[in-house]
């Protein structure tokens, strides 16, 4: 079957929603740190502000980056939904990005919010920095190595954002999963970036069709077949430790108002609710 053309949500029931809206971030929902098991907590955990009902995820001047030992100068701030890892000098681990990873800090194992097959938005301003870029993706779970492909359901660089247009990247990616083809592509997208929009992905076991404010722009005709934990977050790169932009362009700012996530109400991916009551 097709997806339709225009984002409908029948055959589905909202599952998870996050507006930002609670004095502090929701952690049934959200681990608050990136990839912690390749670095540390204390290296690895977001910064942001709650307020009025948006999260601004930011790139701070004086903010060190993330694992220099194993990604250089990269800095981000980053949320996500589940963490599984090894012991301390293992190979185990989740988002494997490059092949001689070692775990340096021992984690616990948290499934907060892992689906499998569902409706995913999000909206969301990007920043036009060039040096910067906006995501929303989808990991495995990867307590069986194999199931380690990604989902992006939206991928923005500062680089590819003009005043009326932005390349949109979306797509899949296999990493160790034989049975995904990498399938990715950045859309031109007539939109300001920098406003917000509508980011959204529908994950079946057929397919995924990617959505920018409800209207189909790509479809990917494969897709992952076990539970996978969402990643939101802001990347900045740089040719050294120290700030990439004079200092009076910070912080950089990933401004979020909303999450949610949908569970398919038949077939595969049907489940109970994650949360029976959101307080």
């Amino acid at each position: 079957m097709s997806p339709p053309t225009t984002l409908d949500r029948a055959g589905h029931e909202l599952e998870v929603e996050d507006a930002f809206d609670r004095p502090s971030l929701d952690e049934r929902l959200w681990i608050l740190h990136y990839l912690p098991q390749w670095s540390s907590r204390a290296a690895s955990a977001a910064r942001y502000d709650l307020d009025q009902g948006v999260l601004r995820l930011r790139i701070d001047a004086d903010q060190p980056p993330w694992s220099p030992e194993w990604n250089g100068p990269l800095r981000v701030s980053s949320l996500q939904t589940g963490l599984f890892a090894g012991p301390v000098g293992s190979t185990t681990g989740q988002h494997r990005f490059r092949p001689d990873l070692v775990v340096r800090e021992a984690q616990p194992s948290v499934a907060l919010y892992t689906p499998r097959y569902g409706l995913f938005e999000l909206r969301a301003r990007a920043i036009a920095d060039p040096v910067n870029m906006v995501a929303l993706w989808m990991i495995g779970y990867e307590d069986d190595p194999r199931r380690s492909a990604e989902i992006c359901i939206c991928e923005v660089f500062g680089r590819d954002v003009g005043p009326t247009s932005a390349r949109i990247g979306m797509g899949v990616h296999p990493f160790g999963d034989p049975l995904i083809r990498d399938d990715f592509k950045a859309v031109a997208v007539e939109i300001d970036a920098t406003a917000p929009h509508d980011y959204a992905a529908l994950w079946t076991p057929d397919h995924l069709a990617f959505y920018v404010d409800q209207r189909l722009v790509r479809v990917v005709g494969q897709s992952p077949s076990y539970p996978m934990q969402v990643m939101l977050n802001v990347y900045e790169f740089a040719d050294g430790p120290g700030p990439a932009s004079p200092l009076e362009r910070y912080p950089k700012t990933f401004v979020v108002e909303r999450f949610r996530g949908w569970r398919p109400t038949t077939g595969p991916g049907a489940r109970p609710p994650a949360f029976d009551d959101r307080g």
